[in-house]
This record gives structure tokens, C-alpha cells and sequence, in this order.
């Protein structure tokens, strides 16, 4: 693997300016700069990456999967503590593949990177070759590298687009889906993927100002959400009021709990014997799939509860390493608050 074609400044994200901005989406934006310390142009920094090496245990000479690749931060310190380990990473956004060949091409052929959509994993490993590993890593959700740029749509911090597009060979964007979803529709992805408890006035007001002139601008769509939203709720919240929207219409748009049961299983079976897996989410859907499905596989058995002998015939595939999700610790967070909602969880593939 060479550095080649690497775009200059790869690991830099150009923050756009719209300077024909509403002043509301203006203060919007300033808010959430707030929020974050007032970072402009944040470097990407890996998410709980020391628990990540806790459990991972990289081994000199092994071999590991970055599942969602990022900028490449995790990798980073996997290839970094393991001499002669080895890194496939993969994602299926072409600018964060860039950034993280940047990043690593210290690490020259020890480090394969591809553009390629986590669902694909098992086929991809089959094309490679590649029966077992020693490591799997999901850190799932939006990076830095994406939430910085205005032009990508993913954050209210910034005016830009409503695109929400990991992958931008995809045709679906958000501001499609928010022109021809029905309110129902809309109602039911912001209390799925969101858990938003005003959903349904969300849903009303988007349908009704399409009416008039569609949703175009990331800012435009915060100051829609705040303006439907009691105020008094609003001082209720931790975070910005568009937040769970905004989460809702990315986890939509980029189908990203659809495939992850099957995609996490499949990664177990491709784990080596005492290989290790860690799954960082950041909300309570992709949680729930990732406890329902690692619980599943350490359990084996697939039978009803009460029945008193096992039919099946399954049997454990995992141990768990984590109980209950670790959360960041409070250094961390005040660090980064973007780590606040992450929740770790781990396992090992046994030996039989």
C-alpha cells in the first residue's frame, strides 16, 4: 500500500463559509462552536481508543479489521502497538479514506485500506483471502472528519447542504428524503433513529414548509426544529435541540442499523480463536443490536426460555468481555465532548 494520489492537507478539514446565512442559523452554529469549545477545525481524535487497546490486545505480527476506518485514529494506535502487526481498514467514505492514508502511510503494506461498506465485510475477507483475524473494530456512527465539513450536511454547527452521505456515490440525500417523506414516514424515523419525543409536530412542520419552499440548508432545518419545540423543553435538554433530528434523518439516509446484526455476527465467525471484538456505538439503537446480537452468541442456545432441554444444538461462539457497555471517562469528555454518548462493548471468540 503507497501514499500515492494522497489529495494535499488530506488530514485537514476546509471549514466552508455561506455568508448569505439567516442571522437564526448564524446563532445556531455559533451555539454549538460553544458547545464544543470553540474548535473550528478540529484533528480527529479516536474515541475511547485506550479501552479500545485494553481489549483488543494487539499482538506483533497479527491481524486486525478497522471496520469503520474514520481519518484512521484507532488504527493509528493499533499498528503503533503491535510491531508487525498487519491493518485492513474500510469505509465506505472516499475522503475519510484518503485522510486515513495520510495518516498511515507511515505504516506502508502493513496497512490495506479500502472503500467498501462494513455490510461487506465477509465477502470482502473471502476476496482477500483472509479466513480468521485477530481483531475486529466497529466504531460506528459520524466522524470529526465529517461533522467538520459544512459542505457534508451531517451537523447544525456549520450552514451547509442537507446531504447526510457517507458515501457519495449514493443518490439519496437528506434533503431528498425530507421532500418526499410523508409525515408518517418522518414521524416514525425521528422516534426510531432519533427517539425524539416531538417527532410528529417535527414531521408536520417539515411537511408543511416543503410546501412553500424546500429544505435545502442544515441551518434551515435547525431553526425549524427549534422553532417547533417548546421552549421550556428546550432548557431540559443537555444538547442542542436539532441534535436527535439531525442523528435521525443521518441514520436514515446512510441505512446504518440495516445489516448490523448480521454484519456483527458474521464478524464473530471470522475471528480466530481468543480474537478479540469491540463495537463503540454512540446511541441507544445501535447499542441494542450490538448487546441483543453479542448476548445471542455467547448464550449459543436459540431455544425458548422455559424449554427444560436444548433442541438447537447451538452453541457459544463468544464469551463477553463487558458486561455492561464502558462509557469514557470524565477526562475524556471534557477532552472531547463528542465522546460523551459512546458506549464500548467487547468479546472474545472462544477456543472450540
Amino acid at each position: 500500500m503507497t501514499a500515492s494520489g494522497l489529495r494535499a492537507g488530506g488530514e485537514h478539514i476546509r471549514v466552508e463559509r455561506n455568508l448569505g446565512v439567516p442571522a437564526r442559523c448564524r446563532r445556531i452554529a455559533a451555539w454549538g462552536r460553544r458547545l464544543m469549545g470553540g474548535v473550528e477545525h478540529a484533528k480527529h481524535v479516536p474515541v475511547m481508543v485506550q479501552e479500545v487497546l485494553e481489549y483488543l490486545r494487539p499482538k506483533p505480527g497479527g491481524l486486525y479489521v478497522d471496520a469503520t476506518l474514520g481519518a484512521g485514529g484507532h488504527a493509528e494506535r493499533i499498528l503503533g502497538a503491535a510491531p508487525g502487526s498487519r491493518l485492513i481498514g474500510i469505509d465506505c467514505d472516499a475522503e475519510a479514506i484518503d485522510a486515513a492514508r495520510a495518516r498511515l502511510r507511515v505504516y506502508g503494506e502493513r496497512a490495506c485500506l479500502l472503500q467498501r461498506r462494513h455490510e461487506e465485510l465477509a465477502a470482502l475477507l473471502t476476496e482477500l483471502g483472509v479466513t480468521s483475524v485477530d481483531g475486529l473494530l466497529f466504531d460506528l456512527g459520524v466522524s470529526s472528519l465529517q461533522l467538520e465539513a459544512a459542505g457534508r450536511g451531517f451537523s447544525f454547527l456549520r450552514d451547509g447542504p442537507l446531504d447526510m452521505r457517507f458515501d457519495a456515490r449514493q443518490e439519496l440525500t437528506a434533503a431528498q428524503l425530507l421532500a418526499t417523506a410523508t409525515v408518517e414516514e418522518l414521524t416514525r424515523l425521528l422516534r426510531v433513529h432519533g427517539e425524539e419525543r416531538w417527532a410528529a409536530r417535527i414531521a408536520k412542520a417539515v411537511v408543511q414548509r416543503r410546501g412553500a419552499r424546500p429544505l435545502r440548508r442544515t441551518g434551515e432545518l435547525a431553526a425549524l426544529v427549534g422553532s417547533v419545540v417548546p421552549r421550556r423543553f428546550q432548557s431540559l435538554r443537555r444538547h442542542h435541540v436539532a441534535t436527535q433530528t439531525f442523528q435521525a434523518l443521518r441514520v436514515a439516509v446512510n441505512r446504518e442499523l440495516c445489516g448490523l446484526a448480521a454484519t456483527l455476527r458474521a464478524a464473530c465467525r471470522v475471528l480466530g480463536p481468543q480474537g478479540r471484538l469491540c463495537v463503540i456505538s454512540f446511541h441507544s439503537g445501535e447499542d441494542r443490536i450490538v448487546k441483543e446480537v453479542l448476548r445471542e452468541l455467547a448464550r449459543g442456545c436459540v431455544c425458548p426460555p422455559r424449554q427444560p432441554v436444548c433442541t438447537c444444538g447451538g452453541k457459544p461462539l463468544i464469551t463477553l468481555l463487558t458486561r455492561r457497555p464502558r462509557r469514557p471517562s470524565a477526562g475524556e469528555v471534557a477532552a472531547n465532548p463528542r465522546a460523551r454518548s459512546a458506549r464500548l462493548r467487547a468479546a472474545e471468540r472462544l477456543a472450540t
